[in-house]
């Protein structure tokens, strides 16, 4: 994967988010023209793969991505630090996947989209 492109309310308390709560770093961020703002990031881990937050502009019908998955070690946690955080969460515990080899967890973004934790 390249980069899943996200649309946001409010490009800072997206970037504040994705930053201090998910932990991802900004590589740039750029105004395109008066309507249109881009800032793309990374996890370090990761550096190839970027999320792209993508404010204005937008035509009717576009929506945000359905969900975007993160990889975790222990979800248990990271579920609890989300919520220690104040971050929406849609699980309070993981779900099984997979015969249980493979648990998971959803949780909401500042602009109310839907983010997934796996484990496994």
């Amino acid at each position: 994967m390249e980069h899943v492109g996200i649309v946001v309310k409010d490009m800072d308390e997206s970037l504040a988010f994705y930053q201090n709560i998910l932990g991802l770093e900004l590589r740039n961020r750029e105004r395109l023209n008066d309507s249109v703002e881009l800032a793309f990031l990374f996890f370090p881990e990761q550096p190839s793969v970027e999320v792209e937050l993508v404010y204005g502009g937008h035509g009717e019908g576009e929506g945000i991505v359905n969900h975007l998955a993160f990889t975790v070690e222990n979800i248990e946690a990271e579920l609890a630090r989300l919520k220690e955080a104040g971050v929406k969460l849609v699980d309070e515990e993981p779900r099984s996947l997979l015969n249980g080899t493979v648990k998971i967890a959803f949780f909401q973004g500042p602009n109310g989209e839907k983010l997934e934790l796996v484990e496994g």
